[in-house]
């Protein structure tokens, strides 16, 4: 019988440890997808200066940014059919081989297309990582992990442009791909080794047409975003014809999901209330987000004078505050297995950080604006992992992987809504106040372009006051329309339905929202513990 208790005692010792060193590969892969836009970001004018092709740049991203959200579905249905260790590991290698190539590139056609190869496998990463966490750990006991995740991006938001920049200057910016070569092949030993998922065989096959179509709904979306008021009016024919695109391949693949054995995106997950409304909250969080990120460093060069060698620190208020909070949320949703609150709260301060940003001007101090984003980033802390975790808990376990790339895919969409609407009032503002301060003409020789600090100091000091005072007017206007959408999201979170979390606990024993009774009790409770540890090597 001591033998026995022993035993017992030394395999819930392993387990945590196991489950840790999971957790730690799974975070390095997280981070490889995360840091690769912005250390490239960094590096772009060098490789610009090397390669050539200037009219190409924003291709480098736009790749990227196609074939990840496009192959986030698909991911996450490859994970649910076939298992999802092994859909896990093949996205790593595409996104290592992507790098590799990338690195190797000798001109900008045939970087565009090696960072498509790269944004295939980072699709995977993120839909792995979230679906791998969804298989080993139950909802209840997920909140722990929260500060992890919130930190690793904090580590990428923060880190990237400064590692890309030293990268670039030390060492040249081919290493800025060949980075993740290492960062990978670690991942890739921890999860090999330690992570044991049972094999899964489907009978159906995939559902190829829904995910061809899919494909060109995403693609033709992501497109007008991108596109949209930069490369073409709003009005062009071009624009026009990729909304018609986008709405005519969306209508065909809702029926073709109908219609389909194994559907890439199950409609009825969607009959769960819980899971619609963090998809429309994720979309929303992923829109306030990513405008965030990207207007506040531009106000604080351009406005405040700050240096832009040093972006990434410049969001630091609003990164620690967003992972603090997540932690915190995290904590409490551990051990009291309730979160309906977080949503709520979460919404009611993004709404009110997005306002007090969009009430910065030429005289607000970097104190204050430090202020309005340790705000925001409370409210985004509230909401990022809690919209996975509800959205997880609200479906079968058989759905864990769609559920996660579902939820990634409209995070993922939502900001590139966020960065083309405010990126277009914001221009439209610039252009407009220019021109009403300095007239047409020299309001077109100073120019809208994004000027940092030292551009500005060689300005005539009529030019730079005016220049200023329309980034402070296209800032104001840009996160007005953020809190407007702000309010959307708070207003959605208040009909969250309090679902227990599956897991340990009296919490466990209640269905899910969209969840059969027995599915709880196999995934919950003492199964969902039990399950992980038989997932892993002891």
């Amino acid at each position: 019988m001591g033998d026995v208790t022993n035993k017992a005692e030394t395999s819930e010792e392993v387990k945590p440890r196991s489950v840790r060193v999971v957790l730690m590969a799974l975070m390095i892969a997280m981070l490889l997808a995360m840091l690769d836009n912005m250390i490239i970001g960094t590096a772009m004018p060098t490789i610009v200066g090397e390669l050539g092709g200037l009219e190409h740049l924003s291709w480098v991203v736009t790749a990227y940014t196609l074939a990840t959200a496009a192959s986030t579905p698909i991911w996450g249905k490859i994970g649910d059919m076939y298992g999802r260790k092994g859909a896990f590991l093949t996205s790593i290698v595409i996104f290592l081989i992507g790098s590799a190539l990338s690195g190797m590139a000798q001109d900008m056609g045939q970087l565009i297309g090696f960072r498509a190869v790269q944004g295939l496998g980072a699709g995977g990463l993120m839909v792995g990582v979230m679906a791998i966490i969804g298989d080993l750990i139950p909802p209840r006991e997920r909140g722990k992990y929260q500060g992890m995740m919130a930190g690793v991006m904090a580590l990428a938001m923060i880190g990237g442009p400064l590692v890309g920049g030293t990268i670039t200057d030390h060492m040249g910016w081919r290493w800025s791909f060949y980075i993740n070569l290492p960062l990978g092949a670690v991942a890739l030993a921890m999860v090999t080794a330690v992570l044991h998922l049972p094999k899964k065989r489907a009978q159906g096959k995939i559902d190829y047409l829904g995910a061809a179509l899919l494909t060109l709904a995403i693609t033709s979306t992501v497109l007008v975003t991108t596109w949209g008021g930069t490369e073409y009016a709003w009005g062009s024919a071009e624009i026009l014809g990729l909304i018609a695109v986008g709405v005519l391949s969306t209508a065909a693949f809702l029926y073709a999901e109908t219609k389909a054995a194994e559907p890439v995106m199950p409609l009825h997950i969607f009959r769960s209330r819980n899971f619609t409304l963090m998809s429309v909250i994720g979309f929303l969080v992923g829109f306030a987000m990513f405008g965030g990120v990207l207007y506040l460093p531009l106000f604080q060069q351009s406005v405040q004078g700050a240096s832009a060698t040093n972006s990434g620190l410049l969001l630091l208020p609003m990164l620690l505050s967003m992972m603090l909070v997540s932690l915190i949320a995290g904590r409490i949703t551990t051990s009291s297995g309730k979160y309906k609150m977080f949503p709520i709260m979460g919404g009611a301060l993004m709404v009110v950080g997005m306002f007090l940003l969009a009430q910065m001007d030429t005289g607000t101090s970097r104190l204050m604006s430090g202020v309005y984003m340790g705000i925001l980033g409370a409210g985004l802390g509230f909401l990022m992992q809690i919209t996975m975790l509800v959205a997880q808990n609200s479906v079968d376990m058989k759905d864990m992987g769609v559920a996660s790339s579902s939820a990634t895919l409209f995070r993922t969409l939502g900001g590139s809504f966020g960065v083309a609407l405010m990126g277009s009032l914001f221009t439209t503002q610039v252009t407009n106040t220019m021109a009403d301060r300095l007239g047409p003409e020299a309001a077109g020789a100073a120019g809208s372009a994004q000027l940092d600090a030292a551009s500005l100091a060689k300005l005539p000091e009529a030019i730079r006051e005016a220049y200023q005072y329309a980034v402070a007017a296209g800032t104001h206007s840009a996160f007005l329309l953020g809190a407007g959408v702000a309010v959307l999201g708070f207003v959605a979170a208040w009909f969250v339905k309090e679902v227990p979390l599956k897991g340990a606990g009296p919490a466990a024993k209640a269905p899910a929202d969209g969840a059969s009774e027995g599915d709880v009790g196999a995934a919950a409770g003492d199964g969902g513990p039990a399950r992980a540890h038989e997932a892993l090597a002891h």
